[in-house]
């Protein structure tokens, strides 16, 4: 069996990939807001949500139980409308000694998007599973930020 993985989960949105996209750039501290599973985020180092290296606090319901973990956005690209995130301590370093997440948008013809989210994980030993409650949680949350998206 495999330490090593990636995981990934499409989902179709009917916001413009544009602003769609904007939300996690300019307003990722809302997320909390929008998400039911976002219990909690907070930052733990540095001031401003939305540039590379600031650590963030999170607690998630992934698999129907609370994980608290923290997240450092590794890159943006915005012209590939495209994040790297790393995620690390707390729960997630019980399982996994390496926890990166990618989330890009892509333009749709019909004028919504493609939300992607890939993780790239290496767990700490053969008996951990596969993060497969993280697919889950996010095409949950791509839906509800899209719901709020459409409202706005």
């Amino acid at each position: 069996m495999a330490l090593s993985g990636k995981l990934s989960v499409e989902v179709t949105v009917q916001t413009p990939a544009a602003k769609y996209f904007n939300i996690f750039i300019t307003q990722f501290h809302k997320l909390q807001n929008i998400c039911e599973r976002i219990l909690e985020g907070n930052m733990h180092e540095g001031d401003n949500w939305h540039v590379p290296h600031s650590v963030k606090n999170w607690t998630l319901i992934v698999d129907g139980k609370p994980i608290k973990l923290k997240e450092k956005i590794e890159a943006i690209d915005k012209e590939n409308k495209s994040i790297t995130y790393n995620l690390f301590d707390g729960d997630i370093s019980k399982n996994y000694k390496v926890f990166k997440f990618f989330f890009q948008v892509f333009e749709k013809s019909d004028g919504g998007a493609t939300a992607k989210f890939t993780i790239e994980y290496e767990k700490i030993n053969e008996n951990v599973e596969a993060p497969y409650g993280f697919m889950e949680f996010f095409d949950k949350g791509a839906k509800e930020v899209d719901s709020y998206l459409l409202k706005a």
